[in-house]
């Protein structure tokens, strides 16, 4: 009898340990589906793969064989607040929102700049930066205006928004790869002259190319491009940039990488 009591408990002993060990790896699996996978639907559990060119400095470029820039510095950032590890993937411009949209990359941190077209592929974030498209031409170049561009050879970006604003000039749009490749090419005498964004153009500058900015033609709004099934992971996003805003991270990300702070809406900021 005595034995029996004994079997009897072990047995209730055995029942309550493993019921302890899977109300544990339950809770386990909810906090992953919370913050760090599951409920984020990622490529890969635990990790945040954003997308970026490697070709636009100062936002984004390879140093080392890594990338490297501001817009990288925000991805990163964003990573982690959300707590997650951050992988940087190496795309053409041109192909990252196609990939946000088809789940090759969690997001894209690439300074997309927020139009119809792209908000019928993606959502975005609230933007991370703002900034505007300029004309640069050769400093002996006779354009002076964005009036003296009609019929003239304008190089851009492929699937910039720039293609679309020089199409308001001229049929004649040489499109290349990445920004820096049509300023370089600008400066060797290719082409009568670039839109670009006016950080790219300044920074450009500053590393030697002889080159010159003639008009601002508005300011542009840029920001993280997320699928539109991942509702959860775009609100995070958005606490997250809000996050770094309000403590001053973002400014400091923006003064390392562009010398400058442009992280605030300068619409606002005239008001």
């Amino acid at each position: 009898m005595k034995k029996l009591k004994i079997t009897v408990l072990f047995a209730i002993i055995v029942l309550v340990l493993a019921a302890c060990g899977s109300s544990e790896s339950g809770n386990g699996d909810t906090s992953s589906g919370d913050g760090e996978g599951s409920s984020y639907n990622l490529v890969e559990e635990g990790k945040l793969n954003f997308a970026s060119s490697g070709e636009f400095r100062p936002f984004s470029y390879m140093e080392n064989g890594e990338m490297d820039g501001y817009d990288v510095a925000v991805a990163k950032a964003i990573a982690e607040k959300l707590g997650l590890e951050a992988v940087a993937n190496k795309a053409k411009f041109s192909g990252i929102v196609t990939g946000v949209k088809q789940g090759r990359y969690d997001i894209a941190v690439a300074s997309h700049t927020i139009t119809e077209e792209r908000l019928a592929q993606v959502d975005f974030s609230e933007p991370y930066y703002y900034s505007g498209p300029v004309i640069y031409t050769r400093p002996d170049s006779d354009i002076k205006s964005a009036d003296d561009l009609e019929g003239k050879e304008i190089s851009v970006s492929r699937g910039s928004t720039y293609v679309e604003m020089a199409k308001e000039y001229t049929d004649n749009i040489p499109q290349v790869d990445s920004d820096v490749v049509a300023l370089q090419s600008l400066a060797k005498g290719h082409h009568d002259a670039v839109i670009t964004d006016s950080v790219t153009g300044s920074t450009a500058i500053e590393d030697g190319l002889e080159i010159a900015a003639v008009e601002q033609l508005g300011v542009s709004k840029q920001a993280v491009a997320v699928n539109k099934e991942s509702d959860k992971l775009l609100e995070d996003i958005n606490t997250a940039l809000k996050e770094l805003k309000e403590s001053g991270k973002l400014e400091e990300l923006s003064m390392e990488y562009v010398g400058a702070d442009i992280t605030k809406d300068p619409e606002k900021s005239s008001e």
